[in-house]
């Protein structure tokens, strides 16, 4: 298993995308990744915009980014409620400067754009966020799914193959 021996968050929130979620965490796990799944809280459960469901481990602003090799910011209408917290902002703030691994897909540039990770960068997601993106000065590019420095980006849904290769290989090269 290629990721044995790595740790990394996947967050969560109320109205996540279902697929942008559990494909990732699912494609962790197969590659031996301890996936810890974090939110504002510790042990709340929260429905997807398609009805799946899934529970939170531990809240964001409790782990030590030091012990994790990346995190994963699924989309939907879970990241306008993530981007608010504190602590979600903190953990992405500070593993964006130990430069591990930060994953974002679809609607998650708003947590980077809130954790002010993406001025000056090459950013991708839902074009729904596209002038987000691009007024807090990242560089759009309109790709499947892309890794530039220790950023992986993906676009929507239909990218999950691509996000997840990119991913998978980010955390294997780190």
């Amino acid at each position: 298993m290629s990721l044995n021996n790595h740790r990394v968050a996947v967050l969560l929130d109320r109205s996540f995308e279902d697929l942008e979620f559990w494909v990732p965490t699912m494609r962790l796990r197969e590659e031996g990744a301890e996936v810890v799944v974090a939110g504002r809280e510790a042990d709340a459960s929260f429905t997807g915009k398609h009805g799946l469901t899934a529970t939170t481990d531990v809240a964001a602003g409790t782990l030590d980014p030091d012990r994790l090799d990346g995190v994963v910011v699924p989309g939907g209408w879970a990241p306008d409620k993530l981007r608010r917290d504190d602590g979600v902002q903190h953990l992405i703030r500070e593993m964006d400067a130990r430069e591990k691994i930060v994953a974002q897909i679809c609607h998650a540039g708003l947590v980077g754009i809130s954790a002010g990770i993406v001025d000056g960068r090459r950013a991708t997601g839902s074009t729904g966020i596209k002038d987000d993106l691009v007024n807090a000065g990242a560089e759009w590019v309109d790709e499947a799914a892309f890794q530039e420095d220790h950023l992986v980006w993906g676009r929507v849904v239909k990218d999950i193959p691509a996000f997840c290769r990119t991913l998978v290989q980010a955390l294997q090269d780190a």
